[in-house]
């Protein structure tokens, strides 16, 4: 899983610790019902964890997977034991959640876009897509989502699509989705705002692809298209 300390120490305390779960979810029952801090990282020559990499490696293997260790206590995925004394661990019930390292990735990312602030449309169309990593894919069809919103909120057959479809739904004279309570400039800027939306996040997407590799570019994004399918809900109920 990790062939030597130099690999080790290229690795983020999360990727670490994602290792670490997935060899301690790995152990036979008798050795899993013993988890012991102290005995896990001991370094012992022929003995303990890190024991088939060679001497010279082990301090620095041992320093690295520390790292991974307090992770995955912060996160709630390893606890104490409290039937035990000493420095006796379990894994939480989040824990066995997260049977591999993919498994883990996609609970960071689910971190990084919290489903509970994201609207549903998103939730139910993009956040499975974006805890797989696609981001591309996410931000394209979080976007996609936007745009049935403003279609159906205004009304609008499926002809009407894209930057067309948001000119005409937040037109400031006649769109039906303007807010007639607001200047004129204000109701230009709020259909500016959905027609740029579209025009540079959606649009080019739908013509060519479009690569998100920052996954907090993507969330940005995502986030993004949340507020306006919020507007557009509170647009519908006015």
């Amino acid at each position: 899983m990790v062939p030597d300390a130099a690999t080790a120490l290229e690795l983020e305390p999360e990727e670490l610790g994602a290792v670490l779960l997935e060899h301690i979810q790995s152990l036979p029952p008798n050795e899993l019902s013993q988890l012991n801090r102290h005995n896990f990282f001991a370094v012992s020559f022929g003995v303990g964890t890190f024991r088939e990499y060679p001497p010279d490696q082990q301090h620095a293997m041992v320093t690295a997977f520390r790292e991974g260790w307090l992770w995955l206590e912060r996160e709630g995925i390893l606890l104490p034991n409290l039937e035990s004394s000493g420095q006796g661990f379990v894994i939480s019930r989040r824990g066995n959640r997260l049977k591999s390292r993919g498994d883990v990735q996609a609970y960071r990312r689910g971190k990084l876009l919290p489903r509970d602030q994201i609207h549903p449309r998103i939730v139910e169309k993009a956040w499975a897509t974006f805890l797989r990593g696609a981001y591309d894919s996410a931000v394209s069809e979080a976007f996609k989502q936007v745009e049935i919103a403003v279609r159906e909120a205004a009304g609008y057959g499926g002809a009407r699509l894209g930057v067309q479809l948001m000119r005409d739904a937040f037109h400031p004279e006649s769109g039906p989705l303007r807010d007639k309570s607001a200047l004129t400039a204000e109701r230009e800027a709020l259909k500016d705002l959905f027609v740029g939306a579209i025009g540079a996040m959606k649009n080019p997407s739908s013509h060519r692809d479009v690569e998100f590799d920052d996954p907090a570019e993507a969330v940005e994004m995502i986030m993004f298209a949340s507020y306006l399918l919020r507007v557009v809900d509170a647009r519908s109920k006015k």
